[in-house]
């Protein structure tokens, strides 16, 4: 019988329903866009002049990481809160799993780091969202426009390179390790992961 704590990794295109899917789970959810470096990072990658919020090495994976194992290790931990509107981390929070076994960790990054959770013994599993793009577009939108995470021609604007880029997205999660799956099939697969993991020791 497995005691261990565990992360259940959720990546997928913006706006595809991840932090959605993550809370139906009834577990822990850490939202891994608070890992996002600060906007005067002189690491930030840019592409025609302007930070490139979509390339993984805008976001902390080292760090990431870290909290995982710490979470997994200890059942709780500080950890960042990110205001996007603002490109920059603005508190801590302390995150504590109580007695959960599991654990989501939910971004549009999170397939970035399935083999180094997987090669550190933290993982139960890794999905990325998969559902139609015009659905994901549109709920993007409502989202970032409800957030005011930017103005609302910019917003619209990347929602459109977004719609397009949305199939390499996908590609590229699934060719880091994680499983393609809509929403219903990510919550049976958690259902049948908790079945198997008694409260952690």
């Amino acid at each position: 019988m497995i005691t261990q704590r565990r992360v259940i990794l959720l990546a997928g295109p913006s706006g595809s329903g991840k932090s959605y899917i993550a809370r139906r789970t009834g577990l822990p959810v850490l939202c891994l866009d608070d890992f996002y470096k600060d906007g005067d990072d002189p690491t930030l990658p840019r592409r025609n002049g302007q930070i490139d919020w979509e390339s993984p090495a805008s976001w902390d994976a080292d760090n990431a990481v870290g909290v995982i194992a710490q979470l997994v290790r200890d059942g709780k931990a500080d950890v960042p809160v990110y205001a996007i509107n603002e490109d920059r981390r603005v508190a801590t929070r302390r995150f504590d799993l109580a007695d959960a076994p599991l654990f989501v960790a939910e971004g549009i990054f999170a397939a970035e780091i399935v083999e180094e959770c997987r090669r550190r013994d933290l993982l139960a599993g890794a999905y990325a969202l998969r559902r139609p793009r015009s659905a994901t577009f549109l709920r993007r939108l409502s989202r970032d426009l409800a957030e005011q995470r930017k103005g609302p021609r910019v917003l619209l604007s990347r929602g459109v390179a977004l719609l397009r880029a949305e199939p390499a997205v996908l590609r590229r999660q699934t060719g880091l390790g994680a499983e393609a799956a809509r929403g219903r099939e990510v919550l049976r697969r958690v259902a049948h992961l908790l079945a198997g993991h008694p409260p952690a020791r």
